[in-house]
C-alpha cells in the first residue's frame, strides 16, 4: 500500500467532516437518475417481454370499417391461428336506459384469447362467463350501479351482466380509450344491431403463429400482396407503440429534471470539499513542514474524496435500481405495465458515471488550491481561495463536462432537445453564479444603515466563507427547476379550464345513421339542445400514398406526421368548416362536383412537406380514393367541435356507406333525457359527455405532473443538503461573531434577528431571481415547445417559491443555533 493511501485511510478513521455534504449529493443526484432510467427500463422491459399478451397474439392487423375480405383472411389463417375482434364505440346503459356510459366496445370471436389470462372480480370462470353475457369493465359497473346477473342494454339487445372485468392484458395495446371495455361474444353482438353501414368500427385479426416465425416478413408480404387494404399492422416486438413512445419521451423530459438534480448536488460537492479541506488545515500545514510534497497532499485527499464519492454513486445507484420495486407496489395500478422485476445495468452504470464525473468536476478545484498553497499562510489561516482555477484545472473540469454532455445526449431519443435543455441548465447556472457575485458587490457598496444588526447582516452576505454563492446557485437552480415546472403544470391546466368556448358542446352523438337524420334532429328539439346541433357526415380512412408514394415504403416518418399512422376520421362538405381558415389554395365551390378534393391541416402539410396541388391517397373501406390537395387550413382544435386534419369535397366519398355525428348542447340536468330518447331511437348511436372527455385528459395530465414533482423534488433536497453544508461550514464564523457581540452587551435574541436578517435578505433575492428565471423557461416552454397560450396561474407558483425561500430562512436559522449556545471562552480558546 502506498503512503498516499495509507495516510488518506488514517485520517479518515477522525470523521468524514464536509465529506458527507458531498455523499449526500452525490446519493441523490445518483439515485434520481439511475431510479428514472430503471424505472423506464422496467416498463419497456414488461412491454417487450410481455408483448404478445399485451397485443393478444404474435401479430395483429386492424382494419377500418371493413371485415376481411376471404384473401385477406385466408393470408392470415396461413401464418396461423386466427381470431376476429370487432371493436367500436358504444353505449352500455341500465336496463330502463335510466343510467349510460360509452365504453370500448370488443365482439370476439372463439379461440380468444390468443395469449394472457383474463380475471374477473369474486373469481368465476372467464369463457364460461362470456359464453353466457356481457362482461364489463369494473369502472363501468361502478358508474351504472351494476352487479353481475343485472340486464344492461347494448345497443338493440338486452343482455345479462355475467361477470365484471378486473385484469385485461391487452387492454394498454389500446392506447387512450374513452370508457371501460364491454366484452361480448360475436354471437351476442349479432344481436345488437350496431354493425351496419357507415357505423364507426375496426376489425381486428390477432393471429398465433409458430415458434421462430419471423415476424417481420409477415408484415412485409402482407403490406406487398395487399398494399390498398388499409393495413395497420403491429407485432408482439413493438405491442404498444404510444405506450412506448410516451414511456421514453417521459424517461427522457425525467431524466433531463435528474441532471438538473445532479448540477445542484455539484455545487454541494464543490462546497464540501471546500469545507472539509478547511478542517484539514492544520494536517496540511503538518504534512508540509514534514516535507511532503504538493503532489503527496493532491493524492491523499484526491484518495479520500474518490473513495467518498464511489460509495455515494453506488448506494445512489442502489437505490435507484429499486425504484421500479418500490413504484410498481406503490403506484402500479396508474401505470401501462406493471415493471418487471431486474436489474438494468444500463441506467445504473449512466447514473453512477454521472455521478463521479461530476464529483471530479466540482472537487478539483478546491483540491487544487489545498495542494498550491504553502505551509506558512496554511498555519495563518484556513484554506481560502487563492483566484480563479488555472488553464489546465479549467480544462479538466470543462473535459468532465463535455464527457456528461455527450453521454446525456448519445443517450436521449430526442438529442437537440436533451442538448438544449442541458445547455440552459448550464446557461442558468452561471447566471446564478454571476449574480451571487452581484449581490456581493452590491451589498458591498450599498450605504451602512444606523441599525448595528441590520448593518451586520447586510455585512455577513460578503464574508469570506460565506453563504451568499452556495444559496443563490443551488437553491436558486432548484426553485428556478421548480417555478418553471409549475408555471408549466397550471399553464396546462388552464389551457383545459379557461380555453373552452363559452358556447362549447355539450355532448358528441356518433354513428347517427344516415337515413335516421331527421329524427335524430327532431329528438334534440324535443329535448331543448337544438340550438347548439351541429351535424357533419363522419367516415374513417388511412391514408396510404402521398404523391403516389406509399407510406408503407416511407422511410424516416416525421415523429409529427401522425396522420399517417392508422385510420383517421373523415369528412365531406361544400362550405368551410366553422373556426378553420384557408391559407393556402382556395375553397371550392358549395356545390362542387366532378374531381375529388381534399383540404389538409396546414402544419400537417408543412409536415409532410406537401404543397397544394399535390395528391394524397386514402383508404376507404378497402377501396382507394385519390384526392388532389386544393388548399391547406388552419384549425382551432380547442373549439371542441368537430375538426379535421382531412377535409373532402363533395363527390366520390359521398358513395361510401357513412354515418353522421353531431354536437349539442344539453341544458342541465338533460342528460338523462337525451340519453334514453336517443338510445332508444337509435340503439347504434353512442353519446359522448365532454365533461367525460375533460376529466380524462386532466386525470392523465396529473399523473405526469405527479412524476415530474417527484423527480424535481430531488433538486430541492440537494438544495437542502447544500444549504445545511454550508450552515455548517460557516458555524466557526458564525460563533465567532454571536460571542464578539455578546461581549459588547448584544443578547441572544439580538443576535439571532441579526441572522434572521441576513437570511431574509438572501432568501427572497434567491426566490424573486427563481420566479423570473423560472417564468422565463415556462413561457419558452409553453409558447414555443407546446405552442400554447400564455396563461400562468400566477398564485400556485408564487407559493411554491415563497415556501422554498421560508425553507431556507428556517433551516439557516436552525443550523445558526448552535452559534447562539457557545461560550465566550470556549470560542475563543478555537482561535
Amino acid at each position: 500500500m502506498t503512503l498516499a493511501w495509507r495516510l488518506a485511510l488514517r485520517e479518515m478513521r477522525g470523521g468524514l467532516g464536509g465529506l458527507r455534504l458531498l455523499a449526500v449529493c452525490l446519493f441523490l443526484g445518483v439515485a434520481a437518475i439511475s431510479g428514472v432510467g430503471s424505472l423506464s427500463s422496467a416498463i419497456l422491459s414488461s412491454l417487450a417481454s410481455e408483448g404478445r399478451v399485451i397485443l393478444g397474439g404474435d401479430a395483429a392487423v386492424e382494419i377500418a370499417q371493413r371485415r376481411a375480405m376471404p384473401e385477406e383472411l385466408a393470408a392470415f389463417r396461413d401464418a396461423g391461428t386466427v381470431v376476429e375482434i370487432l371493436q367500436m364505440r358504444a353505449n352500455v346503459s341500465t336496463a330502463d336506459n335510466a343510467e349510460t356510459v360509452i365504453g370500448e366496445l370488443k365482439a370476439v370471436g372463439s379461440g380468444y384469447p390468443l395469449y394472457g389470462e383474463f380475471t374477473l372480480q369474486g373469481g368465476g370462470d372467464f369463457q364460461d362467463a362470456l359464453s353466457r353475457g356481457v362482461l364489463l369493465g369494473r369502472e363501468g359497473a361502478n358508474r351504472l350501479g351494476l352487479r353481475v346477473g343485472d340486464a344492461v342494454r347494448v345497443g338493440g339487445a338486452r343482455l345479462p351482466l355475467t361477470g365484471i372485468l378486473d385484469h385485461e392484458p391487452d387492454k394498454v395495446a389500446e392506447g387512450f380509450v374513452l370508457g371501460p371495455t364491454i366484452l361480448m361474444s360475436k354471437a351476442d353482438f349479432a344481436r345488437t344491431g350496431l354493425e351496419r353501414p357507415g357505423t364507426l368500427f375496426e376489425s381486428e385479426y390477432r393471429i398465433r403463429m409458430p415458434a421462430g416465425a419471423d415476424l417481420e416478413a409477415f408484415e412485409e408480404d402482407l403490406l406487398e400482396r395487399f398494399p390498398d387494404a388499409g393495413f395497420d399492422v403491429d407485432t408482439r416486438e413493438n405491442a404498444a407503440p404510444g405506450a412506448r413512445r410516451f414511456i421514453l419521451n417521459t424517461g427522457q423530459f425525467l431524466t433531463m429534471v435528474g441532471l438538473t438534480a445532479l448540477l445542484v448536488a455539484g455545487v454541494g460537492v464543490g462546497s464540501g470539499v471546500t469545507s472539509y479541506l478547511r478542517t484539514k488545515t492544520r494536517s496540511i500545514a503538518s504534512l508540509k513542514s514534514v516535507g511532503a510534497d504538493s503532489g503527496l497532499i493532491f493524492r491523499i485527499y484526491f484518495l479520500q474524496i474518490a473513495l467518498v464519492s464511489a460509495a455515494a454513486t453506488f448506494s445512489g445507484a442502489v437505490l435507484g435500481s429499486l425504484v421500479p420495486m418500490i413504484v410498481g407496489s406503490a403506484a402500479g395500478e396508474t401505470l401501462p405495465v406493471p415493471p418487471a422485476a431486474g436489474v438494468y445495468p444500463l441506467p445504473l452504470v449512466s447514473g453512477i458515471v454521472y455521478g463521479l464525473l461530476a464529483a471530479f468536476i466540482f472537487a478539483l478545484w478546491p483540491l487544487r488550491q489545498a495542494r498550491e498553497i504553502p505551509a506558512a499562510r496554511l498555519f495563518r489561516a484556513g484554506a481560502v481561495s487563492v483566484g480563479r482555477p488555472p488553464r489546465s484545472v479549467l480544462v479538466a473540469m470543462g473535459v468532465g463536462a463535455l464527457a456528461i454532455f455527450l453521454i446525456a445526449i448519445l443517450q436521449a431519443r430526442a438529442p437537440l432537445f436533451a442538448a438544449g435543455f442541458l445547455a440552459a441548465a448550464v446557461a442558468v447556472l452561471f447566471l446564478l453564479a454571476g449574480l451571487a457575485r452581484g449581490i456581493v458587490l452590491a451589498a458591498r457598496r450599498i450605504p451602512r444603515p444606523r441599525r448595528p444588526l441590520l448593518r451586520l447582516a447586510i455585512a455577513n452576505l460578503t464574508r469570506p466563507g460565506g453563504m451568499t454563492m452556495e444559496l443563490t446557485v443551488a437553491l436558486g437552480l432548484g426553485l428556478t427547476l421548480f417555478a418553471a415546472l409549475a408555471i408549466i403544470e397550471t399553464n396546462l391546466s388552464r389551457q383545459i379550464e379557461e380555453t373552452i368556448p363559452v358556447d362549447a358542446p355539450s355532448h358528441v352523438i356518433l354513428d347517427i345513421p344516415s337515413e335516421g337524420v331527421d329524427g335524430f334532429r327532431q329528438i334534440v328539439r324535443d329535448e331543448r339542445a337544438a340550438g347548439g346541433l351541429r351535424m357533419v357526415p363522419s367516415l374513417r380512412g388511412a391514408v396510404t400514398a402521398l404523391n403516389g408514394v406509399e407510406v408503407s415504403e416511407m422511410e424516416n416518418i416525421p415523429e409529427e406526421a401522425w396522420v399517417l399512422r392508422g385510420d383517421r376520421g373523415l369528412t365531406y362538405t361544400g362550405r368551410i368548416p366553422e373556426g378553420n381558415r384557408v391559407t393556402a389554395g382556395e375553397w371550392w365551390d358549395e356545390n362542387h362536383a366532378g374531381e375529388q378534393l381534399v383540404s389538409l391541416e396546414a402544419e400537417m402539410a408543412e409536415t409532410l412537406g406537401l404543397a397544394v396541388g399535390d395528391t394524397l391517397t386514402v383508404s376507404v373501406l378497402g377501396m382507394p380514393l385519390q384526392a388532389r390537395i386544393a388548399n391547406f387550413r388552419e384549425v382551432d382544435w380547442r373549439s371542441l367541435g368537430f375538426n379535421f386534419a382531412l377535409v373532402f369535397s363533395p363527390g366520390p366519398i359521398e358513395d361510401a356507406p357513412h354515418s353522421y355525428m353531431a354536437t349539442v348542447h344539453v341544458p342541465e340536468g338533460g342528460d338523462r333525457a337525451l340519453s334514453r330518447a336517443v338510445g332508444t331511437a337509435f340503439p347504434s348511436a353512442s353519446i359522448i359527455r365532454i365533461a367525460d372527455v375533460i376529466a380524462g385528459a386532466q386525470d392523465i395530465l396529473g399523473q405526469l405532473s405527479a412524476a415530474i414533482r417527484a423527480a424535481a423534488s430531488v433538486a430541492i433536497l440537494a438544495g437542502i443538503a447544500v444549504l445545511i453544508g454550508a450552515v455548517a461550514a460557516a458555524r466557526r464564523a458564525r460563533s465567532y461573531d454571536a460571542v464578539m457581540l455578546k461581549i459588547l452587551g448584544a443578547t441572544r435574541g439580538q443576535i439571532l434577528a441579526g441572522f434572521l436578517a441576513e437570511f431574509v435578505i438572501l432568501s427572497t433575492l434567491v426566490a424573486v431571481l427563481a420566479l423570473l428565471l423560472g417564468a422565463a423557461g415556462g413561457w419558452y416552454v409553453v409558447t414555443q415547445i407546446f405552442e400554447l397560450e400564455w396563461l400562468p396561474l400566477w398564485g400556485p407558483v408564487v407559493l411554491v417559491v415563497a415556501l422554498g425561500a421560508l425553507m431556507v430562512v428556517v433551516l439557516s436559522l436552525f443550523g445558526s443555533w448552535a452559534a447562539l449556545r457557545t461560550r465566550p471562552a470556549a470560542a475563543l480558546r478555537a482561535l
